[in-house]
């Protein structure tokens, strides 16, 4: 079998709100490798604190990919304690320009209670307008539900709940399992 003929790992809706002084990022359980769920309860949102800066993470695309990514912004951040942004655009230097790492297929969306952004493997470190940012298999239709519920009074955690159930309801690669981790400034 060669690769073309193998499905591929679908799965991961992640979803980054800030609202006043909170941030929130949510991420669904699920993974599927083409039509068959393998995992409904995937732990896709973690906390970080190196140097005790707290710092919190989830990711879109292959698992192994991901936590060679958030082992690399860790170290990146002890490097540089509280600068997340800095961190970041080294991280991001590093996955475009690196042999071994420009292979690696993942995306971050990263906060340290300040700043909310994503990372990409194509050297982008952005930070979103309207401060929603969403990546994975149903990260446009979580990113549209959080935008227009962004102008309601829901805090930054019920917003991000809300639009996760909306992708989940509409992306077959998205599942209601949250983890759900916040931070505030």
């Amino acid at each position: 079998m060669s690769q073309s003929d193998f499905p591929g790992w679908h799965g991961t809706t992640i979803i980054g709100v800030r609202k006043g002084d909170e941030v929130v990022i949510a991420g669904d359980g699920q993974v599927s490798l083409g039509q068959t769920v393998i995992k409904g309860t995937a732990r896709k949102v973690r906390r970080l604190s190196p140097g005790g800066h707290e710092v919190v993470a989830g990711f879109a695309g292959s698992t192994a990919d991901a936590f060679t990514l958030l082992e690399r912004l860790e170290a990146k951040l002890e490097a540089t304690p509280g600068q997340l942004a800095r961190a970041s655009v080294e991280l991001a230097k590093d996955w475009r320009t690196d042999k071994y790492l420009s292979k690696l297929e993942a995306m971050l969306i990263v906060t340290d209670g300040t700043d909310l952004l994503v990372i990409t493997g194509a050297g982008d470190v952005l930070e979103p307008e309207h401060d929603v940012a969403a990546i994975g298999s149903g990260g446009n239709f979580a990113l549209a539900a959080a935008r227009g519920l962004s102008h309601t009074d829901f805090d930054a955690e019920t917003i991000a709940r809300k639009a996760m159930a909306i992708a989940s309801d509409i992306c077959v690669y998205t599942n209601g399992n949250l983890t759900v981790e916040k931070i505030s400034k």
